[in-house]
């Protein structure tokens, strides 16, 4: 089944769906694995692992931190595929893969593309590669079934964001607001206006993302759209109360 189709089937049960972020290799694999198992276990539906990178330029600075961390703990790319390969292969429910295109680039884009096919990566979110530029990617992303996952800003024109839209799919990821990650967004009209003109301008369902931290947040937006994000928050738990910490959390984001 398509991810865009997996997505649109479960919110029909459960009204709005839950995606949390990783760092791979923050604070250690070993705890991503605890953490990822968390999350699966009390109800996290889709699930985005970033390959860390030097220079995060879309990220704030919890998920900075965790980057440089990872990469100083000796975090590989091939650590972080065979990871991935061990969670597809363990958890039930759709994973991403997020980073920044130089990772890509270094690797190859069809190797890339391919052995993330071949794990069972369902998609990829890759933040500073505008679909102008990213021709071979998108390319290849159609050639083994990957859903190449656009996102959409505040700043974004209604013209944008349907040709945006056009070389999505899966879902389109809405920023929820200017900046990085990591800090609290207020779901006010202007906000309402921008999430209505991000669902006028696709058929793909609506991730939001940056700033949702607790079941207020989530609560705001349903009805709006169909995945609340979940990145920095979950990280803030690990660093202050550990990963056995996550699983309560994530059971309390929802209402149903």
């Amino acid at each position: 089944m398509k991810l865009q189709d997996k997505i649109q089937e479960a919110t029909k049960q459960k009204g709005i769906l839950l995606m949390t972020h990783i760092v791979l290799g923050y604070p250690s694999l070993t705890i991503n694995r605890a953490v990822i198992s968390q999350m699966v276990d009390n109800g996290v539906d889709l699930i985005e692992m970033q390959i860390p990178f030097s220079e995060p330029m879309a990220d704030g600075p919890v998920i900075v931190k965790a980057n440089q961390d990872s990469l100083a703990n000796g975090t590989r790319l091939a650590d972080c595929l065979a990871f991935a390969q061990e969670m597809v292969e363990t958890h039930k429910i759709p994973f991403l893969l997020m980073t920044y295109y130089n990772i890509l680039f270094k690797y190859g884009l069809e190797k890339f593309c391919k052995k993330a096919a071949e794990i069972g990566i369902k998609g990829f979110i890759v933040p500073d590669l505008p679909p102008e530029e990213g021709g071979e990617y998108l390319k290849y992303c159609r050639q083994y079934g990957l859903a190449p996952i656009l996102i959409y800003a505040p700043t974004s024109t209604p013209e944008r964001m349907r040709e945006l839209a056009g070389y999505g799919d899966g879902f389109i990821y809405c920023v929820a607001r200017r900046g990085v990650t990591g800090t609290q967004t207020t779901f006010d009209r202007s906000f309402d206006e921008y999430i209505a003109q991000c669902r006028a301008s696709t058929d793909l369902p609506l991730a939001v993302g940056f700033g949702i931290t607790n079941k207020n947040d989530v609560a705001a937006i349903e009805g709006k759209a169909d995945i609340a994000v979940i990145g920095s928050e979950t990280i803030r738990i690990v660093d202050t109360k550990g990963a056995e910490a996550v699983g309560p959390f994530i059971a309390g984001l929802r209402s149903r």
